[in-house]
């Protein structure tokens, strides 16, 4: 597949990659390599202004061997076709490792939501709804929010869809990520940063260090990095450096995270807080770190910046964050990775959680759902770090053949014919 997607491209890398340790036949890595569908939609809702607005959507199935494709709607300027296939693909291997049984999709919308109005992206959620209805459903995909998406506009879809069929609420789950008042499950929109956290508290482990002696930098402070350096806090890490697309901050002696959230929440980004020194964006891959976590966008890891980091390990928060070259000189560095299939693994392990809880008409305490993901997330990392200690294999190599060779698995016990 020929593609000028980075995210695309390091998706197909580290696959092919795969498919050679595991000796795949050619007709097989075609048939888990190549996606099942990928669909242009282009929906033209009228404004409030009476105008109509043109947007160009995706919705990506990448493989359903394992179950219906989960993943999220990413709403961003200039997310393309090529990007939402790289990501479809990610979450097939991120679903099959993580044990839940779904397959891997994902949507996107052509549109930079800082552009409009609330009502105006309701209008234009409400209308990707209708344009995909026949692409979206509880054995089909199943949506959740990703960047420039959040749980009003899966409350929104849900709401769309349910309006449709005229019933109050959907006949199975739609969509994961709703606020909990129509469906959706307590910890949701933590699970992403807790998951990180706990797979990070697992390699501390193995590499025998205090997680109260360490000192983090976190690129990215949306939800998952935020409630990365959150999370961390508690268990007495400092969060020393951290960057947003505008710009960075960095306190040696730590950062105060919740002054820090406040900042962000009243002045839209981490520039101008009073708690720590500015640095530019990008040097946040050169802060001396012990745990350092991309939690941003994709690709941002590369043959540029990769040898002026300086950390004990990397827990990947971000999709595909890290280039196949960058990769590379990593391992030659033999410095850790914690795979973003695994690492970031949490916020679709608690979709299952309310995906399962909407279909049998449960619910699940705080408690439940914090406990499972936990004991799901450090089980996995097990399983993940036996292999690559088994195998001389980096983890990102162990957590990819560990996820194919389930979903090859799922491929001949299903049957070869359609």
């Amino acid at each position: 597949m020929q593609t000028n997607s980075s995210i695309l491209s390091t998706a197909l890398h580290n696959f092919e990659q795969s498919a050679k340790r595991l000796k795949l036949d050619s007709g097989i890595r075609q048939k888990i390599g190549q996606p099942k569908e990928r669909i242009e939609i282009n929906i033209s809702p009228v404004m409030p202004s009476g105008k109509l607005a043109h947007v160009r959507c995706f919705i990506v199935r990448h493989h359903d061997a394992l179950g219906p494709a989960k993943g999220g709607i990413r709403m961003t300027a200039d997310v393309n076709l090529d990007d939402i296939t790289g990501l479809a693909m990610e979450m097939t291997w991120k679903t099959s490792l993580i044990g839940v049984p779904f397959g891997g999709g994902k949507s996107g919308i052509q549109l930079d939501p800082s552009t409009v109005t609330p009502q105006e992206k309701e209008i234009i959620i409400r209308g990707f709804t209708r344009g995909a209805s026949r692409h979206i459903g509880p054995e089909i995909y199943i949506p959740a929010p990703d960047m420039g998406t959040n749980e009003n506009d899966m409350a929104h879809i849900r709401d769309c869809v349910s309006y449709s069929e005229g019933t109050s609420i959907t006949k199975g789950c739609y969509v994961t990520g709703k606020p909990v008042i129509i469906g959706g499950i307590v910890g949701r929109s933590q699970a992403t940063g807790k998951g990180v956290v706990y797979t990070a508290l697992a390699m501390c482990n193995k590499l025998d260090l205090d997680i109260a002696d360490m000192k983090v930098a976190i690129q990215g402070f949306g939800n998952v990095g935020a409630i990365t350096a959150a999370e961390f806090a508690k268990y007495g890490a400092k969060t020393i450096a951290i960057a947003d697309i505008t710009g960075g901050i960095a306190n040696p002696k730590g950062l105060d995270i919740d002054a820090l959230q406040k900042h962000v929440k009243t002045k839209g980004s981490v520039n101008g807080f009073a708690g720590g020194q500015p640095i530019e964006k990008e040097k946040i891959f050169e802060i001396d770190c012990d745990i350092l976590v991309p939690a941003a966008a994709g690709s941002q890891i590369t043959l540029e910046n990769v040898k002026k980091i300086k950390t004990r390990f990397i827990a990947e928060g971000a999709n595909a964050p890290t280039t196949p070259e960058a990769d590379c000189v990593l391992a030659e560095r033999k410095i850790p990775v914690i795979p973003d299939i695994l690492c970031n693994a949490g916020g679709v392990f608690v979709s299952y959680l309310e995906y399962t809880q909407e279909t049998q008409r449960e619910q699940m305490t705080l408690a439940e759902v914090e406990g499972r993901l936990e004991t799901r997330m450090k089980q996995r990392f097990e399983d993940v770090h036996k292999l690559a200690e088994q195998k001389k294999l980096t983890m990102r190599q162990a957590a990819m053949d560990l996820a194919v060779s389930r979903v090859v698995e799922a491929v001949f016990a299903r049957g070869l014919y359609p």
